[in-house]
């Protein structure tokens, strides 16, 4: 008697092997991701600081937040921004959002970097990439952006969520013991 296997049995058998799904187990793999959110989370807070004191690399201490500058009036004003929603970032311009974009800066690499909040920093954090992004319109030829699809801002964004979405926080950070805490296990966006 011959044995005819089912179609479904036929593709398992010839399907190749798969990738353990329980890769995120291995601390090689935890290790990385936690090397990953430390490295994302400094260039957040490192953005905070270099503009509040004007460390000298991308803002000069004349133009610090604490000497009177305006961290995201002068991004915002400047010819970096271009292309079709220029009027509408030169429009939001204001002091208010030289402190949202501050406070962001700071609360994302602070939390980033503790491991903690990563759900909320992961989106905050991606709103801000793609804001951002889209205010220097790469998608002009002649532009700084020598990708139009997938520059830098878009590369932290997808650092977030993926440090966000593998638990990342739990290696070298206090990510398992933020969840434990009872305001945060009855409130899943704080994770």
């Amino acid at each position: 008697m011959t044995t005819i296997a089912s179609p479904a049995a036929r593709v398992t058998a010839a399907a190749p092997p798969v990738a353990s799904t329980a890769a995120l187990d291995r601390p090689v793999a935890q290790r990385a991701l936690a090397i990953l959110r430390l490295a994302i989370g400094f260039i957040f807070l490192w953005a905070f600081l270099d503009k509040t004191f004007g460390l000298g690399f991308s803002t000069p201490v004349e133009r610090a937040w604490v000497n009177g500058g305006t961290p995201s009036q002068g991004f915002l004003g400047s010819d970096a921004v271009t292309g079709p929603l220029q009027p509408f970032f030169a429009g939001i311009a204001s002091p208010a959002t030289d402190v949202l974009f501050m406070l962001g800066m700071l609360g994302i690499g602070l939390a980033v970097m503790l491991g903690i909040g990563l759900r909320i920093s992961a989106v905050a954090g991606t709103v801000i990439m793609v804001l951002m992004y889209l205010a220097e319109w790469p998608f002009t030829a002649g532009t700084a952006s020598t990708n139009p699809a997938v520059d830098y801002h878009i590369i932290y964004a997808l650092a977030l969520i993926v440090v966000a979405a593998t638990a990342a926080g739990d290696t070298w950070g206090f990510g398992a013991a933020w969840r434990r805490l009872p305001f945060v296990r009855n409130q899943h966006w704080l994770f």
